[in-house]
């Protein structure tokens, strides 16, 4: 089958299909993503949500309400763990517009978090210095969005960027990839008509034990946790509870919203929820 790749986001996209895409719909797929990146991407100084690091207003993307929505049932269920205001706490450790990737000293995110960013279809205000960081379930909206754009395209449509995938008009039988060993597996997912996205602490690492996966009431990297993968009907929804499964409440909000995963601790055990599509080779 035809797969197009290409890098953008700061990531390797493959889109497989049944037959070539026109350069109709490749330049669709392309002003999708770069309208996005503009919009949501705390490394560009001229996007939307960099004019916002002082404080202010601006006009609200259009995936400002389902993806902040989102991030709000993420704070809620993980107590403040997951929010959107962690940028600063990422970029205190280097994972900053520069990618200095320095050691850094921990920053947590603003307290109170739903009172400094304020949201509606109209607008979007932060009230006080912050860095929005979308990073949670930001890249599965954008694979939903590219996803949309090929909705006429028939037959099986995969659409993978890095670990955040989507399929549909088929099934994908997809690798989980063992986080201590990219030559290897712990396990088989089967993906029908469905996403699978995964979160690992061996992606975007840097330092001394430092990744991108923060606590964002401390600012310091999660312990615990060493993957994570989740199986939902959009991507949005899988990435979110990818990160979410880090923190306790992860599995509460996962069974919420009807999204199925596995995960795997830092000392080697797996977990997984009973309705997981599958095969594990570790238990």
């Amino acid at each position: 089958m035809p797969v197009w790749r290409f890098d953008a986001i700061g990531t390797l996209w493959e889109i497989e299909t049944e037959a070539p895409l026109s350069s109709g719909l490749r330049d669709g797929v392309t002003i999708t993503i770069a309208r996005f990146d503009q919009e949501w991407s705390r490394f560009r100084p001229d996007s939307l949500v960099s004019a916002l690091r002082g404080g202010g207003t601006i006009d609200a993307p259009r995936d400002a309400v389902p993806m902040l929505d989102a991030y709000r049932d993420l704070a809620r269920a993980t107590n403040g763990a997951v929010n959107p205001l962690v940028g600063a706490g990422l970029e205190a450790l280097g994972y900053d517009p520069a990618l200095t990737l320095r050691d850094g000293v921990p920053e947590a995110a603003p307290s109170g978090w739903e009172r400094m960013l304020t949201w509606s279809s109209s607008a979007v205000s932060v009230h006080a210095p912050a860095v929005i960081d979308v990073g949670a379930l930001g890249k599965g909206r954008l694979v939903d969005l590219v996803v949309d754009v090929l909705s006429d395209v028939p037959g099986r449509v995969i659409v993978d960027a890095s670990g955040d995938l989507r399929v549909r008009g088929g099934t994908a039988r997809v690798a989980l990839e063992h986080p201590y060993d990219p030559t290897s597996a712990i396990g088989i997912a089967e993906v029908t008509q469905r996403a699978l996205c995964a979160s690992a602490v061996n992606r975007r690492a840097w330092g001394d034990g430092l990744h991108h996966v923060l606590d964002a009431r401390t600012g310091l990297p999660v312990r615990t946790w060493a993957a994570t993968w989740a199986l939902a009907e959009d991507a949005m929804r899988a990435d979110a509870v990818a990160t979410a499964l880090f923190f306790d409440g992860g599995a509460e909000l996962a069974r919420r919203w009807g999204v199925d995963w596995v995960r795997m601790a830092t000392d080697g055990r797996v977990e997984r929820s009973q309705g997981f599509a599958g095969e594990l080779f570790l238990s």
